[in-house]
């Protein structure tokens, strides 16, 4: 995130951690030492979005007893992960970040771009900015038919639900979403805006006059259209942030006595313990040593636990390959030259990353009531502050925005004369829109005057694939991270639209006299599409958005990592878990799919070991 909210942090709230109380939970297990026993039903790797939601699912049984191994720190060290509008503040370059770079990427001027994942428990979900959706429709369909699985459809997949709440300032939320497509009965709790922006009224007027950006009732996906623009729901009840840890291993979830959460420990290698009856290698134990501090490569103490069922990996697209590769398990002519001995020769893990983009377009406006002064002026932090701690309420209680849409390129777009369309399906988008009432551009300094919109763009069906590879042998050190962003034809187009959409946007009647001007002294003379495509190379990042580096495939695929079961292809007793294993990436923002991918994840598992 850019300097000028790092700088806000350190002098606003710096006292946070003093005054943010949390809700009472246990104390979470520090040392192995403090371990009973090194045999458990299952082993989760990763305390994230998806490990917690199975942690909680899996000891729901009384009898069935879970260890969940977590490399990150403990989110009760971090209230202020609790406050959703300071988001941008909690990565890259702090505590509760991997602080992952990627490699120079050729499409973005050899920029080297921050690959933003959660280290911490509740993983990306306790540092992300709270857009909660679950995608097209389209996406699941595809899915289903990818792994030759029907039950991936997203007409099964609907059972699972989230727990939609009040707003935080509890207003008249009517004709805001659609409740029918909604519940109240489910485990993380959603709400919409908490709190009115002055842009909002020029953005609902803005659908009324452009045709190309209509007004969508609810932009959750599945059974609803994402097409359209409207307001966003963001995964926060009661104006606080609701990641996999608070939500599901709630108080009552963290006492349970058959389940056990270790954090600060990372996990370095699994390894065979025989074969099957079916003669599978089999893999239940793993090695895991104390997550060391930052900058040391050195290996610690090296534990060793064992799962008497399955080992379940939840560590992300980023971890998991990691931990595969480090385990023999991936192409075998890198591995060799990494001198790690192959047991299964699989050259589908790590390949196909894929990632969302994010370009950020700001404008200069005439007006006061955008939220710039807040980011500037500690009196004015202050007050909100105060205002959030005593009520929930207030800017600190929203998330980076309250509106947003997605849209697709025509159907008879010349793109498509030699791009196939790589959406899902007709309700899938191409490219998204995100309004914000601040300036916001990651890198860049905040200008000390002035006040500004940002129009965020993000393409939605990337066709690009890179890939993670191992750095080393040595479990500590980075993996290579390189997802080859804009290296297809339609990529570039899809990124080039979404800027000249964005444009076209703020050009409409509601923002006469308003919008003055762009920021970007490229953008202000990008008449081309040629001009766009070098201001986009100059400042797209990521969107952390990472899926696909150990995906799903029908089981008698001759590519992917793991089967419609999600158990790993060629052996016996392990299960991927977590946003990897997408053969694509969703049309929308990854955290709702992933909390249903573990939740049917769960009821899999059980029917399999009961």
């Amino acid at each position: 995130m850019a300097d000028f909210l790092r700088t806000w942090l350190s002098i606003g709230l710096v006292g946070l951690v003093f005054y943010v109380v949390l809700p009472a939970r246990a104390v979470l297990i520090t040392l192995p030492l403090q371990l009973n026993t090194t045999f458990y039903d299952y082993v989760i790797v990763g305390g994230g979005t998806a490990g917690l939601t199975l942690a909680s699912r899996l000891t729901e049984n009384a009898s069935t007893t879970v260890i969940v191994l977590e490399a990150g720190i403990s989110d009760q060290h971090f209230p202020n992960l609790q406050i959703p509008f300071i988001a941008p503040t909690l990565s890259p370059k702090t505590q509760v970040d991997w602080n992952t770079t990627t490699t120079a990427q050729p499409g973005l001027n050899n920029r080297e771009i921050p690959y933003i994942r959660g280290h911490v428990l509740g993983g990306s979900s306790s540092i992300n900015y709270l857009f909660h959706q679950y995608c097209s429709s389209d996406d699941w369909d595809r899915l289903s038919s990818i792994s030759g699985d029907i039950n991936w459809e997203w007409t099964r997949m609907a059972k699972y639900h989230e727990n939609l709440v009040a707003s935080a300032d509890f207003h008249n939320t009517i004709g805001q979403f659609d409740g029918s497509d909604h519940s109240k009965t489910g485990q993380v709790p959603i709400s919409l805006p908490g709190s009115n922006q002055s842009i909002d009224t020029r953005v609902l007027a803005t659908t009324q006059q452009l045709a190309e950006f209509p007004f969508n009732l609810d932009t959750g996906g599945g059974d609803h259209s994402l097409l359209g623009v409207g307001f966003l729901i963001s995964s926060a009840g009661n104006g606080t942030r609701s990641s996999s840890s608070t939500t599901y291993l709630n108080s009552s979830v963290i006492n349970r006595p058959n389940l056990v959460v270790l954090v600060n420990v990372t996990a370095t290698m699994l390894f065979q313990s025989g074969n099957s009856t079916n003669g599978l290698p089999s893999f239940r134990s793993l090695h895991y040593t104390a997550t060391p501090p930052p900058g040391n490569l050195t290996l610690g103490t090296i534990q060793r636990v064992t799962a008497t069922k399955e080992i379940i990996l939840s560590a992300g697209a980023i971890g998991t390959p990691q931990l595969l590769m480090l385990s023999g398990i991936g192409d075998s002519a890198a591995l060799a030259r990494l001198q790690i001995n192959t047991t299964i020769n699989n050259p589908s893990v790590g390949a196909n990353l894929s990632d969302h983009m994010l370009i950020p377009n700001v404008f200069a406006v005439n007006g006061t009531g955008t939220l710039d002064d807040l980011l500037r002026n500690a009196t004015t932090q202050a007050s909100t502050l105060n205002q959030w701690k005593t009520t929930k309420k207030g800017s600190f209680a929203n998330s980076v925005s309250n509106t947003y849409g997605f849209t697709r390129f025509p159907a008879n777009s010349s793109i498509f004369n030699t791009t196939p369309d790589p959406s899902a399906g007709p309700n899938t988008p191409h490219w998204e829109i995100i309004l914000s009432n601040f300036f916001f551009q990651p890198g860049t300094a905040m200008p000390s005057t002035g006040n500004f919109l940002t129009v965020v763009t993000v393409p939605s069906t990337p066709t690009s694939r890179g890939s993670v590879t191992l750095r080393s042998n040595n479990p500590y050190d980075q993996p290579i991270v390189d997802p080859q962003y804009l290296t297809t034809a339609f990529d570039m187009s899809a990124a080039v639209e979404s800027v000249k959409g964005a444009l076209r946007f703020i050009s409409a009647p509601a923002w006469s006299g308003y919008v003055v001007g762009n920021f970007s002294n490229v953008l202000k003379t990008a008449t081309s599409d040629a001009l766009i495509e070098q201001y986009i190379r100059g400042i797209a990042g990521s969107a952390f958005h990472g899926v696909g580096t150990a995906a799903m495939s029908s089981s008698n695929a001759t590519t992917g990592v793991v089967n419609s079961d999600l158990t790993l292809k060629g052996v016996d007793g392990v299960r991927i878990v977590d946003s990897s294993v997408f053969p694509f990436i969703p049309s929308c923002h990854t955290q709702g799919p992933v909390y249903l991918l573990a939740e049917r994840a769960a009821d899999i598992i059980k029917a399999a070991n009961n």
